[in-house]
């Protein structure tokens, strides 16, 4: 077992390697660049010209270390005889510029260093780590409501196969799977949360001005009182999604051969679904988890945006729209760790649920 959870970790470097260089090249394909875009909501003048002498002179790269010599001997014959309006990288033909700039990125990462925020020129680490903690709390506590849930809802509507009440739950999970998830967050504001209707919780934020006063346990129901509706608008729709399929795979478990045999040695009823049936029935839903996790990380750009909560999708999405790419790369690199350590956990969770299943001689 140990050797298999080491070699997933050993693989999950050039994993991370493939995701890192995938989102820098897409940042860099992306028309515009956040040199222009700092300058022109800064309202400073500068000729394309100049500009592009100047990316030439700090990207170029002939500000990284020795080891890239000859390619910045390259970039100085190119400079060789230009005049300030003839010089642009297209000129230059500088074809390595972001291969190096990304092994530049890559070697400050090895020491955890995402480099810094151009919004606010804080470390990029420093800003992730204070939204990362809240992204986190959200997801976990969701995950935990949604199989806690589900799973007995599911259960109880397969045992009641085709009845008046399966009917119903069957309907209404639909209903719930249906609706989009901005919208639910807006109506639960509406309503909820400082309109002209119901007041009961907090328009925005996960936490009261003037928390830092509160006693451990006061801070603790002021977080909780606010994430009441986030905890919503982020469960019902994996709520809908799992009960469902907790419902079928559960069907189609109680319907092989070694149930009928489970039953026809005398077992009780109660002996074959929860002994049998409910164990074998997880594996799935074990496999589902793996997924559930970086699927919420993605919605929770949506539900932060609207609730106003300072976490990871908020951070994304002002990253994205100031072209911060520091912040972008240091984002997508802690998603992706996340998303295959879940993986690793949905893995190591088979051999708790049947020990028939081993991963020695992996």
């Amino acid at each position: 077992m140990l050797t298999y959870i080491f070699k997933r970790l050993f693989l999950m470097i050039p994993t991370l390697i493939g995701i890192t260089l995938i989102t820098f090249f897409i940042m860099k394909l992306a028309p515009g660049d956040p040199v222009s875009l700092k300058l022109m909501f800064a309202g400073q003048g500068i000729s394309p010209q100049a500009l592009a002498k100047e990316l030439a002179r700090k990207e170029g790269p002939l500000d990284l270390p020795a080891w890239y010599t000859h390619f910045t001997h390259r970039v100085s014959r190119a400079l060789q005889g230009k005049t300030e309006g003839t010089v642009t990288e297209k000129s230059l033909n500088w074809i390595g510029k972001n291969s190096l700039h990304y092994g530049k990125w890559l070697k400050n990462l090895s020491r955890l260093d995402f480099g810094l925020s151009s919004k606010d020129k804080r470390p990029v680490s420093e800003r992730i780590w204070e939204a990362l903690p809240i992204t986190l709390t959200l997801n976990i506590i969701s995950i935990l409501i949604v199989y806690l849930i589900s799973i007995p809802l599911g259960i109880w509507s397969a045992l009641r196969e085709n009845s008046i009440w399966d009917k119903i739950v069957m309907v209404k999970l639909f209903i719930l799977y249906s609706l989009p998830t901005f919208w639910v967050a807006t109506i639960l504001l509406v309503f909820l949360a400082g309109g002209e209707y119901l007041n009961l919780f907090p328009l925005m934020g996960y936490v009261s001005d003037g928390a830092e006063n509160f006693s451990a346990g006061e801070w603790l129901l002021n977080v909780a009182w606010h994430l009441v509706l986030p905890l919503v608008a982020y469960v019902y729709g994996s709520f809908a999604f799992l009960s469902r399929f907790s419902r079928s795979n559960f069907l189609e478990v109680i319907r092989q051969d070694y149930i009928r045999t489970a039953r026809a040695k005398g077992l009780s009823e109660k002996k074959v679904i929860w002994k049998h049936a409910f164990r074998n029935s997880l594996i799935p839903l074990v496999t589902l988890m793996g997924t559930l996790l970086p699927a919420l990380l993605g919605g929770s750009v949506i539900i932060e945006q609207i609730f106003s909560i300072p976490g990871m999708g908020m951070l994304a999405f002002e990253a994205v729209l100031g072209r911060d790419q520091n912040v972008i790369m240091g984002i997508a690199t802690i998603d992706a760790f996340l998303t295959l350590l879940s993986l690793l956990v949905s893995d190591l969770l088979y051999v708790a649920v049947d020990p028939r299943i081993t991963f020695e001689g992996r």
